[in-house]
C-alpha cells in the first residue's frame, strides 16, 4: 500500500498524521463511494473503465495514472544505497526474503486452492474457483512496498532496516513477479496468465514509477542536500500521495460494485484464506526472527512485510489479466479490504510481545 516514509515526519510529534490514524475510516469511505458512484453513475464508470493503454490491454488508465501518483513519490523515498549496509545484521533480511519468495506466494496457492476447490465448492462454480485462486495468487506475489513503513512506524521499528528490507524486495519483485504468477496461477487453476500482459503490468505499475524515483531522487539530492530532499520536498508530496491513494480506490471499488453487491457472500468466503495466510507468514516471520535472536526493531517490520501485499499493483495486475468485473480482480480488492483491519492486529500482537526479543543495539545502523 502506499503513503508512507521511511523517515516518517509525523514522528517529530510522535504520533500518526490524519491519514494513518484513521486509515480504516478512509478506506471504507472510500469503498462505499466507489461502489455509490458504480450504481449511480454506470454509465460515466464504463467509460472510465473503457480508457485503456491500446484496445484490448486491460490496462486501465485513470487507475495507472494515479498509481503512478502514489507510487513514485514513495519510490523517491528508497534509497537503494543502502543495501550495501545489510552485511552487518543480515538475519533479518534473510527471514524477510525466505517469507516473500518461498513461502508466501506458494502458501497462498495452496490454501486457495484447498479452500475454493473443495471446502467452498458447495457455493461456488469452478469457474470462479479459477478466478478467486488466481486473484489470490497474483495478490500474494505482490509484497508489500510502502505501507509497510507505516506499519514499521506502529511497531517502533527500525526505519533504516525496514528501508533495506523493502528496497531488495522491490529489486526482486522486478525477477520474479511474472514467472511466480505465470507459474502458480496455471498449476492451481485452468487459467492461463499471458506472459506479454503480465509483464506489461510489471513495466507499467512498478518499472516506470520506480524508475521515475530513482532518476528523481538522485538529481534533486545531488541538486539541493539530502536534509532538503527527506525533510523540505517529500512531506509536501503527502497530499498527492494521499489524493491519488484514496482516488485509486474510489475507482477500484466503483469497477467492482456490481460483483462486490452482487457477490457479496462470495466477498465473505474470499476473505477466509486471504486472512489466515496473513495471520500464518506473520507468525512464522515473526517466529523465526525469535528463534534467530533478531532485535524486535527489526523482527516486529520484518513479519508485517512477510503479511502484507502490494494491493495496488495486484489489483491492476488482475483487472489487466482478466478484466475489472472478474473474480480475479474481485479476490484482490477483497485484500483491500482485508488487509488493514488485519495488519493493526499484527502491529498490536507484535507490540504486546516486544519482551520476547533481546535487547536493542545502541546503534540502528542498517
Amino acid at each position: 500500500m502506499a503513503q508512507a516514509t521511511a523517515i516518517n515526519p509525523t514522528e517529530a510529534s510522535g504520533g500518526l498524521g490524519t491519514f494513518e490514524r484513521y486509515l480504516s475510516i478512509w478506506v471504507a469511505l472510500c469503498m462505499a463511494a466507489g461502489i455509490g458512484l458504480g450504481k449511480l453513475l454506470p454509465a460515466a464508470i464504463a467509460s472510465l473503465r473503457g480508457i485503456e493503454f491500446g484496445h484490448g490491454s486491460q490496462i486501465n488508465a485513470p487507475i495507472a495514472a494515479l498509481i503512478w501518483l502514489m507510487i513514485t513519490p514513495m519510490m523517491m523515498r528508497v534509497d537503494f544505497s543502502s543495501i550495501k549496509n545489510v552485511g552487518r545484521r543480515p538475519a533479518g533480511l534473510l527471514v524477510t526474503l525466505f517469507i516473500n519468495w518461498v513461502v508466501k506466494p506458494f502458501s497462498m496457492a495452496l490454501l486457495a486452492w484447498a479452500f475454493f476447490r473443495f471446502t467452498f465448492a458447495a457455493f461456488i462454480t469452478p469457474a470462479e474457483a479459477d478466478q478467486y485462486i488466481a486473484g489470490c495468487i497474483i495478490l500474494a506475489a505482490a509484497p508489500c512496498t510502502a505501507m509497510v513503513f507505516v506499519w514499521s512506524h506502529l511497531t517502533k521499528g527500525d526505519p533504516a532496516y525496514t528501508l533495506v528490507q523493502v528496497s531488495v524486495n522491490d529489486l526482486i519483485m522486478l525477477v520474479l513477479f511474472v514467472p511466480i504468477v505465470q507459474f502458480l496461477v496455471h498449476g492451481a487453476s485452468s487459467l492461463t496468465v499471458p506472459f506479454n500482459v503480465l509483464l506489461t503490468s510489471v513495466l507499467v505499475f512498478i518499472v516506470v514509477p520506480l524508475l521515475a524515483g530513482v532518476l528523481l531522487r538522485s538529481l534533486l539530492v545531488r541538486r539541493h542536500g539530502r536534509a532538503w530532499f527527506e525533510g523540505v520536498l517529500l512531506p509536501k508530496f503527502a497530499p498527492v500521495t494521499i489524493t491519488a491513494l484514496l482516488g485509486t480506490l474510489v475507482l477500484i471499488f466503483a469497477f467492482q460494485s456490481d460483483n462486490i453487491t452482487g457477490r457479496f457472500f462470495h466477498v465473505l468466503l474470499i476473505a477466509v484464506p486471504i486472512t489466515l495466510q496473513v495471520y500464518l507468514n506473520a507468525g512464522l516471520a515473526y517466529g523465526l526472527m525469535k528463534w534467530l535472536k533478531v532485535e524486535h526493531s527489526v523482527a516486529a517490520p520484518g513479519a508485517l512485510i512477510g503479511a502484507s501485499n502490494f494491493f495496488e499493483l495486484a489489483v491492476a495486475t488482475a483487472i489487466a489479466l482478466f478484466g475489472p468485473e472478474s473474480g480475479a480482480a474481485l479476490a484482490t480488492v477483497v485484500g483491500v479490504l482485508v488487509e488493514v483491519p488485519v495488519m493493526l492486529s499484527v502491529c498490536a500482537a507484535c507490540n504486546r510481545t516486544r519482551h520476547w526479543f533481546p535487547a536493542e543495539r545502541q546503534s540502528n545502523d542498517a
